[in-house]
């Protein structure tokens, strides 16, 4: 199968990629990563090796820098950010665990803060250790709600690894062959994609919103779906259009569905807001939060629910051993702090319209840039045939990719053939400006 949510670690040019490596060491630690780890696509065999990340900066075993425009999505306050270092240091000193039936002073803290940051009566949280869990809980949660069972979800989508959350996820990597059956009741339709409508109206102008149409149908014909569950932006990156989520959380409120907004890689600011959802103009009943809430060193996610939302007090919707971590809570404490106290989020607003306008100027005449797409610092080129067909060319995309690599930029191809940019939020302009050069000298490079 075609695994489209990453460059490919068994492709022809990935093993042109392995043969360069000449040095030593780096081959025996990727030799070595690749005996001991059960490998999987777009994983284990590995792309590089990593010995030290500070700020943008990720080196390898051999003192080799990159820029990391990836990071999983952890990475909104860089690597290594002394003041989240040093905050994790103390809590260890403080008290480093506390069992799931007892409370702590900073876990309270952080639940009350992110429903101070929520918008609307969002309120009610609990902790889980990865986006994909808090998922799961959200859709628990709703079913608890709701008293129905039945979700919406949209293909192309990507909600977590574990069973829940890739019934609900539209990827065919994490979806298909083994890892069925999945959960019935799990819907999809057509995600929103104006430059690729898979209703044959590209362009918001054209289509009267056919997608957002069709979850209104969709929601209508079942009659019993607990939950919409979504991206606010797609993070290949997709932008909605204009009206989209507002005529999805009308459709929601006619037939008793919640909406969940996923902002485990968009949320805390990668957008230019701090939830990616009110650049729309819209709550959502539930929210979920992950990667970056961590500050790029723990694993922390969390599920922010209205407050009437709290229903389930007799089941168990997560129970996790690391449900109130003090050393996560203050890890995610201090990430709020450093996002909201640097003015992060504006930042990322300001450099993402900066680094999109001036892409769409240098790269105005490659046929082969088909779209340039994004919100703040989530950003990305795709790579086509030509124009006029806006056929998928991921071969080029993938030969850009080791370009980009072997000049010192490391980021990820989405869909295929997007190459996806997401720096951290705390970048240096100068740092921007010379990434922005190496990918515009290895389109023109492909264009020969």
């Amino acid at each position: 199968m075609q695994h489209t949510e990453g460059e490919a670690n068994t492709s022809a040019a990935r093993a042109e990629w392995d043969a360069r490596e000449g040095d030593g060491r780096a081959r025996d630690l990727l030799g070595r990563d690749a005996g001991a780890f059960l490998h999987q696509s777009l994983s284990s065999p590995c792309v590089a090796t990593i010995a030290k990340a500070e700020g943008i900066w990720i080196e390898d075993v051999a003192g080799r820098r990159y820029m990391d425009f990836h990071g999983n999505s952890v990475h909104h306050v860089g690597y290594g950010h002394p003041r989240l270092v040093a905050a994790i240091k103390e809590q260890l000193d403080a008290l480093s665990f506390s069992p799931r039936r007892f409370t702590n002073d900073v876990s309270v803290a952080l639940a009350e803060r992110l429903g101070a940051i929520a918008p609307g009566d969002l309120g009610k949280v609990l902790f889980t250790t990865g986006g994909s869990d808090a998922n799961e809980v959200a859709l628990r949660l709703a079913r608890a709600a709701t008293g129905r069972f039945k979700t919406l979800s949209f293909w192309d989508s990507f909600h977590g690894a574990g069973f829940g959350a890739a019934s609900v996820g539209g990827e065919a990597t994490f979806r298909s062959h083994i890892a069925g059956p999945l959960l019935p009741g799990a819907e999809h339709v057509a995600p929103f994609h104006c430059y690729h409508c898979a209703y044959g109206h590209p362009g918001p102008q054209n289509c009267g919103l056919a997608c957002a149409s069709m979850v209104d149908y969709v929601l209508g014909r079942e009659g019993d779906v607990a939950a919409v569950i979504a991206e606010p932006m797609r993070a290949v990156p997709v932008v909605p259009p204009p009206g989209y989520w507002q005529a999805v959380r009308a459709a929601c409120n006619r037939h008793g569905a919640l909406l969940i907004m996923d902002e485990i890689p968009t949320g805390l600011g990668k957008t230019g807001e701090m939830f990616a959802f009110q650049h729309d103009g819209i709550v959502p009943d539930i929210v979920t939060l992950g990667k970056a809430l961590g500050g790029g060193i723990l694993p922390i996610a969390a599920v922010v629910a209205r407050r009437d939302l709290d229903v389930a007090g007799d089941f168990a919707l997560g129970h996790y051993t690391h449900e109130k971590n003090p050393v996560t809570a203050r890890a995610a404490l201090t990430t709020l702090d450093i996002i909201e106290e640097e003015g992060l989020v504006e930042r990322a607003a300001r450099l993402g319209t900066r680094a999109m306008d001036r892409l769409r100027d240098t790269l105005r005449d490659q046929a082969m840039v088909g779209d340039i797409r994004g919100r703040g610092l989530m950003f990305g080129v795709e790579i086509v045939t030509d124009r006029d067909t806006r056929a998928p060319d991921p071969a080029r995309a993938e030969a850009i990719y080791y370009a980009c690599l072997a000049e010192g930029l490391s980021f990820k191809i989405s869909a295929g053939n997007v190459l996806t940019l997401s720096p951290p939020l705390t970048i240096a302009e100068a740092d921007l400006d010379a990434a922005l050069g190496i990918v515009e000298t290895a389109i023109r490079d492909q264009a020969g």
